[in-house]
């Protein structure tokens, strides 16, 4: 009877977990497809980004949660600027490279050799995972409260959200290699990608609006 007890407890526990990183994450499913859509970003580093992200993310809570400590919303939002920066440089690279579309994108990975393309997938990592930070108020804001109410969980939580970043990643796999969907992602999906970060972290920065004067 314990046992079938424990058991329920551990599922609920674990479905908790999956609602909570499904519904602070929906609009990390769109980045990651946006990501991958885009030929210049190797599909490693997307990954790589966002569980580093992530991590990062579920790390912060677990510290704030133990701490107890409050997070202004507004300080927060300010980490819009970090997509907001990347989609401006992605902008204006695209405005001063040569005509070749997403051939030319994918090839500056490789023209200068194995050093500096390992550089290059080093650099994307890292802005995949500022943006998966940036872009996650709502996840602190979420995950703060509910590990402060069960900090012996937060191991089980943070299993659970690892795994579900795979799946998240997994997704965005399917959205970009769909025969319909993924055909026009790829095609569109360098000239996009500036444009969807713009307006990421516009919207993340809108949140900046909370700070005291």
């Amino acid at each position: 009877m314990g046992q079938t007890v424990a058991m329920g407890t551990l599922l609920t526990e674990i479905g908790i977990a999956i609602v909570v990183f499904a519904s602070t994450n929906v609009d990390d499913l769109l980045v990651i497809a946006a990501f991958l859509a885009d030929p210049a970003i190797r599909a490693r580093a997307v990954v790589a980004g966002q569980f580093l992200g992530i991590a990062a993310l579920t790390a912060a809570s677990a510290v704030v949660a133990w701490l107890a400590l409050a997070v202004a919303g507004g300080w927060i939002a300010l980490l819009g600027l970090v997509p907001l920066g990347l989609g401006l440089r992605l902008l204006v690279r695209r405005r001063r490279a040569a005509p070749g579309g997403a051939d030319a994108a994918e090839d500056e990975l490789t023209r200068d050799g194995e050093r500096r393309a390992e550089r290059r997938l080093h650099s994307q990592v890292l802005a995949v995972a500022g943006v998966t930070l940036a872009n996650g108020g709502d996840n602190l804001g979420v995950y703060v409260p509910l590990f402060a109410a069960a900090i012996e969980r937060v191991a089980l939580y943070a299993a659970v959200f690892l795994a579900m970043t795979g799946a998240w990643c997994w997704l965005g796999h399917c959205l970009v290699s769909h025969p319909v969907i993924g055909a026009r992602a790829r095609r569109h999906g360098h000239a996009a990608l500036p444009f969807v970060l713009v307006g990421l972290g516009l919207w993340i920065l809108s949140g900046a609006a909370a700070l005291p004067r």
